[in-house]
């Protein structure tokens, strides 16, 4: 199965199931980075701290996964030379027509973000890359594009799902309300759903998720010439949906530096 062919189309259409990641951001949202006041989020409710950022005026900035409408058209406001990978045609043209409302200049690129062999090596200052890694089944490749592509001394700032929400089923919360872990991890929609799982997903547009070690997402940007300089964790905020938030936070953000 093409994971990423079913995946593009399911965040195409993931707007329609109101997934808050493709939501544009407000003209006074705009505004207020124009005049330095940035608030952009890795995670969804904590915003990335100011500390983490550089000056942004005339950074080459790519957004990595980070389409929707929301980062690349705040860093573009904020002086930023910005780039925006995505799987999605969608929300890529959501970055687009926030752009073109609030008369910002920003480039779009469809792609994967396991492979970024369209760029140049030490093109970028900064990487920005929201809780999107859920959506490839091996997230090494990822860091070591990123890494490839990053100038030396300069930072990736990551948003990411903590793996142990794999744990549970879903639809067993949803009958008895009771959280049972169920299942093993790493966790895999693919290799772990029953077919007829498999295929509800199919039939409904849903995006496949695959979870992945903290050995993976932690280690494997060490593994890949990052150090790790800065770290914070996130939840929802009154999701009922979520039990398991009621208990741990449930996202985490890293700012990691490429060494060499």
């Amino acid at each position: 199965m093409d994971i990423r062919a079913h995946n593009r189309e399911a965040w195409d259409r993931a707007f329609e199931w109101g997934n808050p990641w493709t939501i544009p951001v407000a003209t006074e949202v705009v505004q207020k980075a124009r005049r330095g006041e940035l608030r952009i989020f890795l995670t969804p409710t904590k915003p990335v701290p100011k500390e983490w950022f550089p000056p942004l005026t005339g950074l080459k900035i790519l957004g990595l996964a980070a389409s929707g409408g929301q980062q690349g058209p705040l860093l573009a406001a904020a002086g930023a030379q910005v780039t925006v990978l995505d799987n999605s045609p969608a929300q890529l043209e959501r970055d687009r027509m926030v752009a073109k409302r609030e008369g910002l200049t920003l480039e779009t690129v469809e792609g994967d973000m396991a492979d970024l062999s369209c760029f140049k090596d030490s093109c970028f200052d900064l990487i920005v890359h929201p809780v999107s890694n859920v959506f490839v089944p091996d997230v090494k490749p990822v860091w070591r594009e990123a890494v490839r592509v990053l100038k030396t001394g300069e930072a990736i700032l990551s948003g990411m799902t903590n793996p142990v929400v794999y744990l549970f089923d879903p639809e067993d919360i949803k009958k008895d309300g009771i959280l049972k872990a169920v299942r093993k991890l790493p966790y895999s929609d693919l290799k772990d759903l029953s077919e007829e799982a498999k295929k509800e997903i199919i039939d409904r547009k849903l995006a496949f998720e695959f979870s992945h070690t903290l050995q993976d997402l932690i280690g494997g940007q060490l593994e890949s010439g990052l150090s790790l300089e800065g770290f914070y964790e996130d939840n929802y905020e009154n999701n009922d949906s979520e039990p398991l938030s009621k208990l741990m936070p449930l996202f985490f953000a890293t700012r990691s530096i490429k060494q060499k």
